[in-house]
Parts: C-alpha cells; sequence; structure tokens
C-alpha cells in the first residue's frame, strides 16, 4: 500500500488537512501584474507593524504558508505578518534588472519575466521557492556551471535585521552583510526586496541526453563540458546529470534555441526523468522554455513514485494542477505529524521506522566517480541528481572586501566555495531503515556518516535539511565565528536563532 493509498484511511483528521491542500496555481503560465512600489510599502509597513508590536526579547520568524526545508523547528517564535511580500515590483526590460520582494515565487517571477524573453541567471527546481529564500539558503540549477548560484546575480537587497531596521546592502553599501547573508538561513535577517539581474533567452532548449556506462568517463565528461561551455559547436545553456547506478548514468547538455518545432510535455502522462533512459549514445528532446525550467518541479524529481502519481492508473486520476511540488509536500507534511508510512505499512510489515535521506552535497569534479561510486554501495538510494556549480567570476571582486567580513580567499564566507573550482552538488531524496547503519543506530546514523564521507572528501552540504555536525565541525565548514561575530551587530538581542541553533539544533 502506498503513502497516498494509505492517507485516505487515516480517519477525520487528516481529511480535514487534505482540503487544505488544494493549489489554485495553474501548472501552465499565469500573467503576473507588478505590485508597484506603493504596494510594496504597504507590505513594509504590515511587516514592521508585526515585528513592533512582539515583545522585547520574544523571537521571531516569518509566517510564510509554504517551505521547502526538510528539518524540523522548536521553540517558541512569533510570526511576522509578510502577507503583502510576495509580488514583483517591476521589470525593466532594458536594463534587464528585475525589482522583486522577498516572498515573491520563482514561479511567479518567472512567468513575470518570460513575456520580455528574460529569466533570472539561476532558477532553482521547485516553484514555491522564494527569492529570499534561495538567497539568505542555497539554490542550484543546470546555469550554475556559468551563472554560479542565485545570490551571485543580486544587485542589492533590504533586509529586515533583528534590531527592526531594514538595512539596504549591496557589493558597495553594508557589503559585511551583503556577503555573509547567503547560507545564513535567516539568522541574521531576512530579505524584503531584491534587485536582481536578468539575462535573456530562447524560447525552446533542445536536450541532449548523453549515457555513460562507467563513473570515470562521466566525470571527465562533467569536467570537459564545464570547460568548453559547448556542445556540437554551441554554446551550452545548462548541464546538469542523473545517476541511476555505477554503470547507468546521463548528462544533460541543454542548448538554447528560437527554432520553433515539437516539443514534448512531461506535465501530463509522461514523467520527465523516465525519458533519459536510453541504451547508447545520445537521445535527443525538446522543451519550451518554461517547461525545461519547471521540468524537475512537476514529479519533485522523483520523489511521486513514492504517493503512486508515477503509475499509469493513478496519474490519470491525479488533477494535472496537483502534479507539482508544493503538494507533494504537504504531502509529506501530513506523513511527517501523524507518521502515515511507519503506523500503516511499516509496523505492519515489522520494519523499523525509516531514517530520512534528503541531503545536497558538494564535492569537487574530479571526486565525482569516487563520490557515487562510495553511495551507490552504501545504500540502495537511486537515482543521483548531479548539478555543476562555478561561482560568477565576478564575486571573486568581492574577496577581502567588507568592514567585517575580511575572508581572504572566498567571496562568500559562509558558504566558502573556491571560485576557481568546479564543485558538483549531489541531490538524493529518500529513506534507509532505521537499522542500516547498525542495530542500535542512533537518530540520523546515515546522514552522520554521509558527512562524514563528504567532509573527506573536502566538501561540505547545503543546510536546508538536518544537519548533524558538531559546533567545532560546523565552524570548520561554515565560516567559523564570523556568523556569531555578525550577529552582534545585526541581531545584538537574538531575536532570530543563531545559524548552528537553526541548521543543526532545530531552533
Amino acid at each position: 500500500m502506498s503513502v497516498s493509498q494509505s492517507l485516505l484511511n487515516i480517519g477525520g483528521n487528516v481529511t480535514n488537512a487534505l482540503g487544505s491542500l488544494v493549489q489554485r496555481r495553474s501548472v501552465d503560465a499565469e500573467e503576473i501584474v507588478p505590485v508597484g512600489w506603493y504596494r510594496h510599502q504597504q507590505g513594509i509597513d504590515k511587516l514592521k507593524a508585526s515585528f513592533d508590536a512582539v515583545p522585547r526579547g520574544q523571537r521571531v520568524r516569518l509566517a510564510k504558508k509554504t517551505s521547502n526545508l526538510f528539518r524540523g523547528r522548536e521553540g517558541n517564535s512569533a510570526g511576522l505578518d509578510v502577507s503583502g511580500l510576495a509580488g514583483v515590483i517591476e521589470i525593466d526590460p532594458v536594463e534587464r534588472t528585475a525589482e522583486v520582494q522577498g516572498m515573491c515565487t520563482y514561479e511567479d517571477l518567472v512567468d513575470a519575466t518570460l513575456p520580455y524573453k528574460l529569466a533570472p541567471f539561476v532558477i532553482p527546481q521547485l516553484k514555491t521557492i522564494t527569492l529570499g529564500g534561495a538567497v539568505t539558503g542555497m539554490g542550484v540549477e543546470s546555469t550554475s556551471f556559468r551563472n554560479g548560484l542565485p545570490h551571485e546575480s543580486v544587485l542589492e537587497m533590504d533586509i529586515l535585521t533583528g534590531t527592526g531596521e531594514i538595512i539596504t546592502c549591496s557589493r558597495t553599501q553594508n557589503v559585511d552583510l551583503f556577503r555573509s547573508f547567503p547560507n545564513s538561513y535567516g539568522s541574521l535577517g531576512y530579505a524584503v526586496r531584491l534587485k536582481i539581474e536578468l539575462e535573456e533567452v530562447a524560447d525552446f532548449i533542445e536536450l541532449n541526453h548523453v549515457r555513460f556506462h562507467d563513473l570515470e568517463s562521466y566525470q571527465d565528461a562533467v569536467a570537459r563540458y564545464v570547460n568548453e561551455q559547448t556542445f556540437e559547436g554551441k554554446d551550452l545553456h545548462g548541464i546538469d546529470g542523473v545517476s541511476f547506478s555505477a554503470d547507468e548514468s546521463y548528462l544533460v547538455l541543454a542548448v538554447a534555441t528560437d527554432e520553433p518545432g515539437p516539443v514534448s510535455d512531461y506535465t501530463r502522462d509522461e514523467i520527465y526523468y523516465r525519458s533519459l533512459h536510453h541504451p547508447e549514445g545520445i537521445k535527443r528532446d525538446r522543451l519550451t522554455i518554461r517547461d525545461y525550467i519547471w521540468r524537475w518541479d512537476t514529479d519533485w524529481f522523483w520523489c511521486s513514485r513514492a504517493f503512486g502519481a508515477q503509475e499509469p492508473a493513478v496519474r490519470k486520476l491525479w488533477p494535472r494542477e496537483l502534479r507539482r511540488s508544493s503538494f507533494y509536500w504537504k504531502l509529506i507534511g501530513i506523513d511527517r505529524k501523524y507518521d502515515v508510512e511507519h503506523n500503516l505499512i511499516n509496523k505492519r510489515k515489522g520494519e523499523p521506522h525509516r531514517e530520512r535521506v534528503v541531503q545536497d552535497v558538494e564535492v569537487t569534479v574530479d571526486h565525482i566517480a569516487e563520490w557515487l561510486d562510495w553511495f551507490f554501495n552504501a545504500c540502495d538510494i537511486q537515482p543521483v541528481w548531479l548539478c555543476p556549480i562555478k561561482l560568477n567570476s565576478k564575486s571573486t571582486e568581492l574577496i577581502g572586501t567588507g568592514e567585517k567580513t575580511k575572508d581572504a580567499t572566498v567571496p562568500w564566507p559562509l558558504y566558502p566555495l573556491d571560485p576557481e573550482t568546479t564543485w558538483i552538488n549531489f541531490g538524493f531524496w529518500s529513506a534507509v531503515p532505521g537499522d542500516h547503519v547498525s542495530a542500535d543506530a542512533e537518530p540520523g546514523a546515515f546522514n552522520r556518516v554521509i558527512e562524514q564521507r563528504v567532509s573527506e572528501m573536502g566538501g561540505h552540504k547545503s543546510l536546508y535539511s538536518e544537519a548533524f555536525y558538531s559546533r567545532e565541525e560546523f565552524e570548520q565548514l561554515y565560516g567559523g565565528k564570523l556568523p556569531e561575530a555578525l550577529k552582534q551587530v545585526y541581531d545584538p538581542d537574538k531575536r532570530f536563532p543563531g545559524l548552528y541553533e537553526k541548521t543543526v539544533t532545530g531552533a
């Protein structure tokens, strides 16, 4: 019995919860009208009023309706009113910039920019990720091999800090906050406005799915295409890949084109990641630019299979507007609340609780084969997503700048990626038996093994999910004493949890 089938048997509480899951946002594009500066100021006023209403000394957080974080939160904190900060303020198609509110989703932003044949430099794969969330956290996508990470195309930000002030920062103004906001996960404040660069995009994307039968040649090919940035004489728009096993991996080389022609549609019966499979050589495909941007969202990469949404009979009945990551995420929320999978499936089979393994890790390009070989031998989770990252060349201009961020080697000190190195993001989202490591394993045992192995390879991981580092290990990976030093300036009363508290201890 699948989790989706089991949900129907939980009782009245879950039935009521399911009633709130329907997403009214269409899978297809919608017209997005910019809110303008007057309404933006109204949103700011509501936010500040809600902050001022919280008793001094009580912690605060954003009262968001959606989240893409896979870690719990404890403690008593007051929610801030961000209901007026979820829109696009304005698009400047001449300068190729967008002024965006912090809670605006990438789905809305993309629908506002594509009519101008413009798009953000890096668009995280899930529609409800917000601009502020991607910049204070981490976001990667297939354009990251040439455009880096979302925060690198930010020109200016307004950030609500723990003092209640809204501080503007940029590459020349309050540079210490600008450089340290990425990967701070709300521990220093929340972005309420971002001015970002946009790039021109074509109407269509040609996909070239290249098959590899061994990990060493896969590694060599990734390094080569990231370096050359061309395929068959054409500039590459995007690079990512999927590895199903040590002898079946695919590199997806995307080329932009305005040439009209037939396109695939993976928002209906077909499933994108399954389209990669082929025995030899190159398999070609085409998508509209919007369908390419959201190719992973329809089935939450491949995670919709846990709910039966990839079974043909179920898929025909599953409303198309609910084939989206935000709906699956809410099903996960119900599973967590009622422990559906364990109570209705694992317990009946006499199986232990399963340990959730939802992580994105980064290692250098020369460790692709080593990492995948280790991972496939260490567990039966498959497939694994791969995405190359090369920091934007303009980021090197930030090294050593700012009054308090004196780091001399990296531009973004809380997520210290060497700008001269090609990094590889690996994403894997599944679970293993609770006794996978040992019969008496502590909670998070396999996740701890992963953290250790990644550190041994000179890498680290994104902090949107569970983390188990000691404070000493954490400081070695994520900015040392700098996060706490910055809190003394921007959040002296500790209205927000510290970075370690928030991402490891669940504050």
